[in-house]
């Protein structure tokens, strides 16, 4: 991983001060458990014809090529060290699907570089991306990013990657001053855009009727998890406070008594995206205390998705706070959600 050589300060991004290295500590338990949903995962949807998943989509196979490095700088394995083929003309038009690449295509840097390898491919297309995206910034609704290209919706996903993604860069690559001047520019906007409402969570966007109004549609829960990992602890608490059930993740379109599918295929990712982001969270706070604040929650949706999502296969599912697996469905989405819930655990849950 790269050294970490500064601190966005004036955002509230917590990093070691004191010069110590993240927490190292992992659960080798869960670590297998994650080990034998990711080789499931590949089993089931993995197509070697193309590097990608049967099933996925861009932004989701960006996600769970991200996830798989994460598990490789984990357990200091190379199982899974194929590429997904990502294309390059996606993101001229889908903003956060770029991002989404870019925080993939950063996670395979600290891979290649943990293993000695040269990353500079990979760093050199997540800028010119960052780059592209950077220049999709304009002062309609006083700023932000545009969800994509047609310049028709400005939403929180965007925006919170955004600040994610500049964030990372300012205190990956302390010298290339706009990272931290585009950190500050998107949570300032972020701020004062309504988006937030009065329980403390991320509606998706704003009305695109020329008010610019918080649009009071659903609030996701990997709207919650992004800024969370992005700024602080504040939209993490909401999420656990608000979007739960017997103290299980659960997305307003899960739904164990409906007997089919009520999220779309996008949808199903989320929750594993916010335990994600959590766990990149605390890697930044590099802070006991916080660790043990989130512990409990991240092993209770690990140990949900074991006992209540997993099938007789071994692959998770999209429902994870009903016992049975009730009301899900299996898609290479919902595999790497509960991949990522392991994962995280693995690193902050209890062991």
């Amino acid at each position: 991983m790269r050294t970490f050589l500064s601190v966005v300060s004036a955002l509230s991004i917590l990093a070691a001060v004191d010069g110590s290295v993240i927490e190292k500590r992992q659960c080798q338990a869960t670590l297998n458990t994650a080990l034998t949903v990711a080789t499931t995962m590949q089993a089931h949807y993995f197509n070697t014809g193309t590097g990608q998943y049967n099933g996925g989509s861009l932004w989701t196979d960006a996600n769970t090529l991200e996830d798989l490095h994460n598990l490789m700088l984990a357990t200091g394995t190379d199982q899974f060290a194929a590429r997904l083929h990502i294309g390059t003309a996606f993101w001229v038009e889908v903003t956060d699907d770029a991002l989404w690449v870019v925080l993939a295509l950063w996670k395979i840097a600290d891979y290649k570089i943990a293993r000695g390898l040269s990353a500079t491919p990979y760093l050199n297309s997540a800028l010119t991306i960052y780059n592209i995206i950077a220049g999709q910034w304009d002062n309609t609704c006083g700023g932000g990013v545009w969800w994509s290209t047609a310049h028709t919706y400005k939403n929180s996903i965007t925006n919170e990657l955004f600040l994610l993604v500049s964030a990372t860069g300012a205190l990956n690559f302390p010298t290339q001053a706009a990272f931290l001047t585009n950190a500050n520019l998107a949570w300032n906007w972020l701020k004062n855009s309504g988006l937030r409402n009065s329980a403390g969570l991320w509606n998706d966007g704003l009305t695109q009727d020329g008010t610019c109004k918080n649009n009071g549609q659903t609030t996701w829960t990997y709207n919650q998890g992004v800024i969370a990992s992005g700024l602080s602890a504040l939209s993490a608490d909401a999420t656990i406070k608000t979007m739960s059930t017997n103290n299980i993740l659960r997305e307003s379109c899960d739904n164990a008594a409906a007997g089919g599918a009520v999220c779309n295929q996008d949808q199903q990712i989320f929750k594993g995206i916010w335990t994600k982001s959590v766990q990149y969270y605390l890697d930044r706070a590099n802070d006991p205390a916080r660790n043990a604040k989130y512990s409990a929650y991240l092993g209770s949706q690990s140990s949900a998705v074991i006992h209540f999502a997993t099938d007789a296969a071994g692959d998770p599912g999209s429902v994870w706070y009903a016992p049975n697996a009730g009301g899900s469905i299996w898609t290479p989405k919902t595999s790497a959600s509960g991949l990522e819930a392991h994962i995280a655990a693995a690193k902050y849950g209890p062991c």
